[in-house]
């Protein structure tokens, strides 16, 4: 099969590409990426070359662009970059008959940022294990687990918390202090505290089962990994970038409660747990978070974030499916709460689906689970009713897509971006039935920061 491909510059500095096959259907896939592709390399047209592959071959047209500014929360320059890759497809082929767009991690976000911003160009969406709570609260979420990691952990450290002044050494700090941590019983009850307050569960490994209910040793390490692997290269490292961004710190805790939000926490009792086997009081503990200085957000910064983006819920009858697996621990599956939550208050809730996959690890699908998902979306899109979305239709439906789909690929364990070829092992799909834990810090367009939240 011979698909037209163009590419260009975007107006921005940004690049698009868009593929045509020879037997185009009219419908398009507009991709965003999750991270920013490496330096002359085209953006991808799916997370996955099966994925982008299979669509061509099924007779769907492919876009994408790669972002004018790249890096983390590059969601102002996506959301411009991404509509005026549309422009450039109706220009240089024609108006697509209908409109996808989709995308994983950062990707997600930005996916269902464009439905709420122009619901008038898309027919349907796929945010996958994306910050739906949206760019304040998983902010705000963030701070809560790096202020209770810090001031339990590291309280004379030189480790800051916002206005990162030196995002490597500032990693390294967080990173030196949790190994040290991570060998005693105290370090582990305040890690996994720490943890507790992010909801941030105890599965890491996407290739090995969930810990055993009430396994705390287990989930503490998942968590542990969690922090070092991912978590905290976004809450110490990454946080200076978006800083950059907003002209300032957007996050707040001046007012939390983090008794409270243990008590609400899907961690609670294996923190409990831990600290009773360390024979440490945890009701001290959080006394010291209760009294230890709080930080406040730049006004400037916050409307920032606000803009790029909080969640209105208003889908304006655009279908959207979503997908996050359970054991996501860096984008963390209580997203979806939010974001359904804020849906149901436009009663737009017919327009949303959410299903998950029982699994470790961020963005972590096989070829066949996300196909399965664009099946179920565009059959929504065709028919107007969301059929066959029970766990049992879905794996149903995967199984019988090639064995080399189902298959987990050789990619780095908690990225949303593939790596290069490497052995795989099969998986068969794994959708399963979840409700995800309410998100402990809620921040939506219904919200207004508490008082005291702002400097």
């Amino acid at each position: 099969m011979t698909v037209t491909a163009h590419t260009g510059d975007l107006a921005s500095g940004g690049r698009y590409r868009f593929e045509v096959p020879p037997d185009w259907n009219g419908t398009l896939l507009l991709h965003c990426t999750g991270a920013a592709p490496a330096a002359g390399q085209p953006p991808p047209l799916a997370r996955d070359e099966a994925v982008a592959d299979w669509l061509l071959e099924q007779g769907y047209a492919l876009a994408a662009s790669a972002y004018a500014s790249p890096g983390f929360w590059a969601l102002e320059a996506a959301f411009d970059d991404q509509t005026a890759t549309l422009d450039t497809f109706e220009r240089e082929v024609t108006h697509p008959a209908r409109t996808v767009v989709w995308g994983p991690s950062m990707g997600g976000i930005i996916t269902a940022g464009l439905v709420q911003l122009s619901p008038d160009r898309f027919d349907g969406a796929l945010p996958m294990c994306g910050s739906l709570a949206g760019g304040v609260a998983v902010r705000n979420q963030n701070l809560d687990c790096a202020f209770v990691f810090k001031t339990l952990l590291a309280p004379d450290s030189d480790l800051q918390l916002v206005d990162i002044a030196d995002a490597a050494a500032n990693v390294a700090l967080a990173h030196a202090a949790l190994d040290v941590a991570q060998p005693t019983p105290h370090g582990r009850a305040r890690i996994a505290l720490a943890a507790a307050v992010a909801n941030i569960p105890g599965w890491f490994d996407l290739t090995e089962p969930e810990p055993r209910a009430g396994d705390t040793v287990a989930s503490e390490y998942a968590q542990y990994r969690w922090l070092r692997e991912a978590a905290f290269g976004v809450f110490f490292g990454m946080r200076a970038e978006l800083e950059r961004r907003a002209g300032g710190n957007p996050s707040w805790n001046s007012s939390v409660d983090y008794g409270s939000l243990l008590r609400r926490s899907t961690g609670h009792d294996q923190v409990a747990a831990l600290y009773d086997a360390a024979a440490l009081d945890l009701d001290a503990d959080l006394d010291v978070l209760a009294h230890a200085p709080r930080i406040s957000a730049h006004p400037a910064a916050l409307h920032y974030l606000e803009r790029h983006i909080t969640f209105n819920g208003d889908l304006a009858g655009v279908p959207v499916l979503t997908l996050h697996s359970t054991g996501d621990g860096l984008v963390t599956p209580d997203n979806e709460s939010a974001y359904a939550d804020v849906v149901a208050s436009t009663r737009e809730a017919e327009s949303l689906r959410q299903i998950f996959v029982a699994r470790g690890g961020h963005c972590a699908y096989t070829v066949a689970e996300t196909i399965t998902c664009v099946r179920a979306l565009l059959h929504r899109m065709e028919l107007g009713s969301w059929d066959g979305l029970d766990p049992v239709a879905l794996n149903g439906a995967a199984a019988e897509l090639s064995p080399a789909f189902n298959a987990l690929p050789h990619w780095p364990e908690v990225t949303s971006q593939r790596s290069g070829a490497g052995p795989s092992q099969p998986a068969p799909a794994a959708f399963h039935a979840s409700k995800p834990a309410e998100y402990l810090r809620p921040h939506d367009s219904r919200s207004r920061p508490p008082e005291g939240a702002l400097a």
